[in-house]
């Protein structure tokens, strides 16, 4: 016969903390989850400042993630959580669908990425999806992040780069998430001498946009 101690632990609700700005959005999704059986949220919160205390705090099992996030955005918030704690999963929900951000965000660690439009069966759908392993995306994420990984392996198969010492190192810096301004002030260099480089790299990698420049350095071991 099963314990009481065991029929809790059973029924006990899986804990979610929200991070998102806007106050309706978050209100909505709180209600969500505090509507069901499974889920329960145990933080909300508007900003990322002392992310790590507050899902600590909050004891989260799981994070939904917005990316246009004030103080730090959702994509470095991502990175944070996972270099303090690798195992707690991290669901990207999101407006945007460009394939840099989408592409950055798996980089970081995100477990899935979801667009706001989204229904609210398809979220708590994902929510389980996680727990169970998965990784799920939005159909148009999902058929982005495809094509743009085609792209770049049938464009760029058994071709010679031939990137400079300088080339390699700003290559390296797309990768960690850096834009051309800190790009510029890491390496001491204007902003018009790292756009001058980015436009070299692009071509000697025959890509058309930073992220297929991204995705090809990390598959092709270029940096």
């Amino acid at each position: 016969m099963m314990s009481d101690f065991q029929n809790n632990q059973k029924t006990k609700p899986f804990k979610v903390a929200i991070f998102e700005d806007n106050f309706s959005f978050r209100e909505v999704l709180s209600q969500l989850l505090n509507d069901t059986k499974e889920f329960i949220c145990t933080g909300a919160f508007s900003d990322t400042r002392n992310i790590i205390e507050k899902i600590n705090e909050s004891q989260a099992e799981l994070v939904i993630m917005d990316i246009d996030m004030p103080f730090v955005n959702g994509i470095e918030s991502t990175q944070i959580i996972k270099e303090a704690n690798p195992q707690l999963p991290v669901l990207i929900l999101t407006v945007f669908e460009d394939e840099y951000k989408i592409y950055n965000a798996i980089c970081a660690g995100a477990n899935g990425y979801l667009l706001k439009n989204s229904n609210p069966e398809k979220i708590l759908e994902s929510i389980h999806e996680i727990r169970l392993g998965g990784a799920p995306m939005s159909t148009m994420v999902a058929r982005k992040v495809l094509d743009t990984f085609k792209q770049v392996q049938c464009k760029n198969k058994n071709t010679s780069y031939n990137l400079s010492s300088r080339e390699i190192e700003i290559l390296e810096l797309l990768t960690k998430g850096l834009n051309y301004k800190m790009i510029a002030e890491h390496c001491f260099i204007s902003i018009d001498t790292v756009k001058y480089h980015a436009k070299n790299i692009y071509e000697k990698l025959h890509v058309h946009s930073k992220s297929e420049a991204i995705i090809l350095a990390i598959n092709q071991r270029i940096v």
